[in-house]
């Protein structure tokens, strides 16, 4: 049995801070929760990124409440990605059990129940703040990845832009996108190949076809007006806690390509609004990513690049991203291996498969002599987790098997009128949720086809006219142009007098 004293010390002087920092629980020892043997988290490096693993049931979804509510005690914003629906109930303080009391008296924290302020986001046609953005915002090369585009293809939606760049032609939704492709193999294929250069039908019914898919999965709802502005995810209340904006996606689980899409556009707008903060002390914004495999799902090697490096990049910008998923391996190791905050809950090995891969998730973990960490992963309970972070050096804190406080909220979601009463107060829904279809590539195309249309009828119409002039004239021609041979010859005076000398001849 270890000394526990030692261990005591080992953890104070290992998760000491100087600045602001979490109070994530107390470190246990031998299935031993010791009081005041903190395990805390600075403020500064929370901007490291961060994972929260473990099996269904063990408690992650909890956690990711605690460190929101504490990071929004701090006056730090924070996002969720709420795939459960579970979360409302930040909104609430929590009712309070004798096991929480339980608990935190083991900690040896006082335990208080208060809830946050709550702002909830929707990418669907739920109850909530509409999150928009346009076709033009996402750019040439950003589409092109979404879609996974070829190297021809990714060419030709960038000429597309182009051209919608030079004639005004605003390109907000999918059907602007649809519109513009449509137009450059049809009418307009002759103007836009002189200007710009030849694009292949086939390229283009191949576009047609990704986009198509990408709007049967929910993109024509995400695609257009009004742009949601990320600043409005820094919104701190009058009593300087920082707002909790929940993003409800209990419907977008069959859709990743929805999810994965609105994600890369949600952090490369970050990435490229936000200003540089270097080293703040503190984070701008926190994101926590439920159900992160979604994420990677499905995701195109160009895509999963593009995730990888703006999680590299956006750190500088002020923001953490947390990932919540059941086994570290949902994560790519490019991502996996940027994460400084790892809280990992117990995991179950019913399989050969499963101890090979607690193995390899306790390898990603700092050695201890105090715990033989494949081990412990199996027997850490609900709401235990082990914990490894950086401290305000960057260096990795020593490894504690964590017994974590209990939120604050409530564990549960909002009642219908309780969600009612916070929807109705949303100053943000006044603003988003109003439907916006102004004329943009689509309107204006039409319009420029119909224009045309009308130009070509009118112009046959013309030659038609023209036509039946020449006609009617020809025949005028002909007829004033004299009489035949034989109106001539029956016509003149001699003929006339020689058959009337006939006639009377006759009459005798």
């Amino acid at each position: 049995m270890a000394d526990k004293q030692a261990f005591f010390n080992h953890i104070t002087e290992g998760y000491t801070t100087k600045g602001d920092s979490i109070t994530l629980g107390a470190a246990m020892l031998d299935g031993e929760t010791l009081t005041n043997a903190y395990v805390k988290v600075p403020l500064k490096t929370l901007n490291r990124h961060g994972l929260i693993a473990g099996a269904t049931g063990t408690g992650k979804t909890k956690t990711l409440q605690v460190l929101a509510e504490n990071l929004s005690d701090k006056g730090i914003p924070v996002l969720l990605m709420d795939m459960k629906g579970d979360l409302s109930g930040i909104a609430q303080p929590s009712p309070g059990h004798p096991k929480i009391d339980e608990r935190h008296a083991q900690i040896g924290l006082p335990f208080e129940a208060k809830g946050f302020p709550v702002e909830i986001l929707t990418l669907s046609e739920q109850n909530g703040v509409r999150l928009r953005a346009t076709v033009s915002e996402f750019g040439p090369v950003l589409i092109s990845r979404i879609l996974d585009l070829s190297e021809a293809q990714s060419g030709v939606m960038s000429i597309l832009f182009k051209y919608c760049d030079d004639n005004k032609l605003p390109l907000l939704d999918l059907k602007d996108l649809k519109k513009i492709l449509q137009y450059a193999s049809d009418e307009g294929k002759d103007e836009i190949e002189k200007a710009y250069g030849r694009i292949s039908p086939a390229t283009s019914g191949a576009i047609l076809r990704k986009i198509v898919e990408l709007e049967q999965q929910g993109g024509d709802l995400f695609f257009g007006e009004k742009s949601f502005d990320t600043d409005d995810l820094l919104r701190i209340d009058k009593n300087g806690r920082g707002y909790i904006n929940i993003v409800r996606l209990t419907d977008i689980q069959d859709r990743p390509k929805l999810f994965s899409t609105f994600m890369l556009c949600l952090l490369a707008e970050i990435y490229a609004t936000f200003p540089e903060q270097g080293d703040s002390g503190r984070p701008e914004l926190v994101i926590f990513i439920d159900e992160a495999h979604l994420i990677f799902k499905e995701a195109s090697d160009a895509l999963l690049d593009q995730i990888e490096s703006i999680v590299k990049l956006i750190r500088s910008k002020g923001v953490g991203l947390y990932f919540v998923t059941q086994n570290p391996t949902d994560v790519p190791d490019a991502v996996l291996s940027q994460l400084g905050l790892k809280i990992q809950h117990a995991l179950r090995a019913f399989t050969a498969k499963d101890r090979k891969a607690i193995k390899l998730t306790a390898e990603n973990y700092p050695l201890s002599d105090y715990y033989k960490t494949d081990e412990v992963l199996t027997s850490l309970g609900i709401g235990e987790a082990l914990v490894s972070a950086l401290n305000e050096k960057g260096i990795p804190t020593p490894l504690a098997a964590t017994m974590l406080r209990a939120p604050m909220s409530r564990m549960d979601i909002l009642e219908d009128d309780e969600l009612k009463d916070l929807l109705e107060a949303s100053k943000l829904i006044k603003e988003y949720n109003e439907e916006i279809d102004r004329d943009s590539a689509y309107e204006m195309l039409n319009k420029k086809i119909e224009i045309a249309n009308l130009k070509e009828a009118k112009e046959k119409a013309e030659k038609e006219k023209e036509e039946a002039q020449r006609t009617t004239t020809r025949r005028t021609t002909s007829r004033r142009r004299g009489k035949s041979t034989l109106e001539k010859v029956i016509t003149s005076p001699t003929v006339i007098r020689s058959v009337l000398g006939i006639l009377s001849k006759m009459l005798k």
